[in-house]
């Protein structure tokens, strides 16, 4: 039966809205990236006085490559809860976060694109997983909690101790979901509603104040809302909080709060705000700009900032001969969660914990930063990090996260981060960026 045309707008009102808003959320986003904030500041070289920004073109994985992403993947077959379809944040620990959960999809997705998974393996795991993500409780009915059961989906504190009530949400972590969800919308549109509904039921609009990240904490028993994300993690968290309509102007504003600091004849873009005035560490490390790369390609002045940040680590390396590529990272001991830094808190290459206790003994050359920085320039310092950790894997249970500097030994700790960002970035050497804001390299292959 033939229907009008009218009555054909009707019945597809819902796809319109839907496409409308995405192409808003991509203009908010492609606003972000041209958009300077403030006047930029007088001091800021000139980026032609570094040398020019590499830029690699995509080509076909060779065999060890390819062998090097189906150990990536193995962690995420053998963490997987079957019950759920979410996959543990640590080997053997049943537990997620809503980043661990966004590095899976991405570790998805990224699988799919190399063909190490068939298409139905891909369809029966990303739609346990969505359903999943749709019936968790919300913290407060308004956002996910910070850490979940990955068995039981049940609400729980970081160490997997059960919470009814919940700890609060994680702007940032919130954020980096909305990547993975906005590729599947995209690219995979028989799966467009399962994560649409995910889009509808969380009320987005508590992740923003003021156009700056809000997260939720608890606090002797109150909740409190505190403004989450230094420079780097800030700008790349607004890139995909954009991608919900959210006003991101000063969180996605690269220069509001920026600080030029020399080292090692490289000025260092580090973030004036720090622990010594305000309740969060100002890290400076290779993942947020990592990721910023790999998934969206980079900008401007985050492709600026990148290789800045990564530049920094090849002069240590040239000064002192220590291989350095810096990031946080699970440890394989006590306190198993360390922020590896170029900079933090108005020092240098300090390695701490997340409540700002030394952590110098784990200092780590770091699996995925060794990855990620490869994928995006493959500099011949590049290819020394990745040679430095290319024995670091078992192919039945994936990579492990990298090498500590004191010792030279192994940290075992085999986890969800370091495997997907490896994935992410093998993925990115053929294909180019997951969610190109604009045009990306010539693909090498098609999922």
């Amino acid at each position: 039966m033939s229907v009008s045309f009218r009555q054909g707008l009707v019945n597809a009102r819902s796809h319109i809205a839907m496409i409308l808003g995405l192409l808003l959320a991509f203009g908010l986003i492609v606003f972000l990236e041209g958009w300077e904030g403030l006047k930029p500041p007088e001091n800021l070289p000139r980026l032609q006085e570094l040398q020019d920004i590499p830029s690699p073109t995509c080509t076909l994985l060779s065999q060890t490559e390819r062998e090097w992403a189906a150990a990536a993947w193995r962690y995420f077959e053998n963490n997987l809860q079957p019950k759920t379809g979410l996959v543990n944040s640590a080997d053997g620990f049943p537990s997620t976060t809503l980043w661990d959960t966004a590095s899976y999809l991405l570790a998805l997705i990224s699988a799919r694109r190399l063909e190490l998974i068939p298409r139905h393996v891909f369809d029966q795991r990303l739609s346990q997983a969505l359903l999943s993500l749709d019936r968790l409780d919300l913290f407060e009915g308004l956002l996910p909690n910070k850490a979940y059961s990955s068995e039981t989906l049940a609400m729980s504190g970081y160490d997997n101790t059960p919470s009814p009530k919940g700890i609060g949400w994680s702007a940032i972590d919130l954020a980096r979901l909305l990547v993975p969800l906005h590729i599947i919308v995209w690219d995979y549109p028989e799966h467009s509603p399962e994560a649409r509904k995910i889009l509808s039921r969380w009320s987005w609009t508590a992740l923003a104040d003021k156009g700056q990240l809000v997260g939720a904490a608890v606090r002797s028993g109150k909740t409190v809302l505190v403004q989450e994300g230094r420079l780097g993690y800030e700008q790349y968290a607004a890139r995909a909080a954009a991608l919900a309509g959210l006003d991101m102007s000063v969180a996605g504003d690269h220069y509001a709060f920026l600080s030029l600091r020399p080292q090692y004849g490289v000025d260092v873009p580090t973030d004036q705000r720090d622990a010594s005035t305000l309740d969060a560490h100002n890290y400076v490390l290779s993942e947020p700009y990592i990721l910023d790369g790999l998934e969206f390609g980079g900008g401007r002045l985050s492709g600026e900032f990148a290789w800045r940040v990564y530049l920094a680590q090849e002069k240590r390396w040239q000064k002192t001969g220590i291989l350095t590529a810096v990031s946080e990272d699970h440890i394989d001991q006590d306190p198993y969660f360390v922020y590896n830094t170029v900079f933090v808190n108005g020092e240098f290459w300090k390695a701490i914990t997340d409540d700002g206790k030394d952590a110098e003994a784990f200092k780590t050359l770091s699996t995925k930063a060794a990855f990620g920085w490869h994928a995006l320039y493959r500099t011949k310092y590049t290819a020394k990090l990745l040679e430095a950790v290319k024995s670091l894997y078992d192919p039945q249970r994936g990579w492990q996260a990298g090498v500590y500097e004191k010792n030279g030994q192994p940290n075992r700790s085999i986890n969800a981060n370091t495997n997907a960002v490896v994935l992410e970035s093998l993925a990115f050497m053929q294909n180019g960026p997951l969610l190109p804001i604009r045009r990306s390299p010539q693909m090498a292959s098609q999922p």
